[in-house]
């Protein structure tokens, strides 16, 4: 199982799947991120917190707890 916060800087991905539950995975899904959409991604802070990605057009930010929650392809 490969996650978001296992991605290499510059990799595109697609999002397989989505873990978590509640009000956390209501949160991905609200930012855009939903099964099947392609994520880009642009920059990693130097400790690797947070993860700056591109997606449906524009950029954000995640922290890894959050990255962790998100399998990709």
């Amino acid at each position: 199982m490969k996650t978001l916060k296992d991605a290499q800087v510059g990799q595109t991905v697609t999002v397989l799947r989505l873990n978590g539950a509640g009000p956390v995975k209501r949160r991905i899904m609200d930012m855009g991120i939903t099964k099947g959409i392609s994520i880009y991604i642009r920059k990693v802070a130097p400790l690797g917190d947070p993860v700056q990605v591109s997606v449906r057009g524009y950029e954000l930010s995640l922290r890894k707890a959050d990255a962790e929650m998100i399998e990709v392809g």
